[in-house]
């Protein structure tokens, strides 16, 4: 039986070059000229992946 990548993952996890997964944030497509400029900073950076999340993460990347 083969093994598939489910494709949401994909999508949206970028690995970094250490192997820890990262991604994007929330509240940074739309409307922003009604978010302060200290909200749209913090959002600017992908977000790192927890330890338990990573795993979850892994079973569902299985070629990486």
């Amino acid at each position: 039986m083969t093994l598939k990548t489910r494709s949401w993952v994909k999508k949206r996890v970028k690995v970094t070059w250490k192997g820890k997964f990262k991604l994007g944030k929330a509240w940074k497509k739309h409307l922003l000229s009604d978010k302060s400029k200290k909200s749209k900073g913090r959002n600017k950076y992908g977000l790192i992946v927890s330890g338990t999340e990573s795993k979850k993460i892994k079973q569902q990347l299985p070629h990486m």
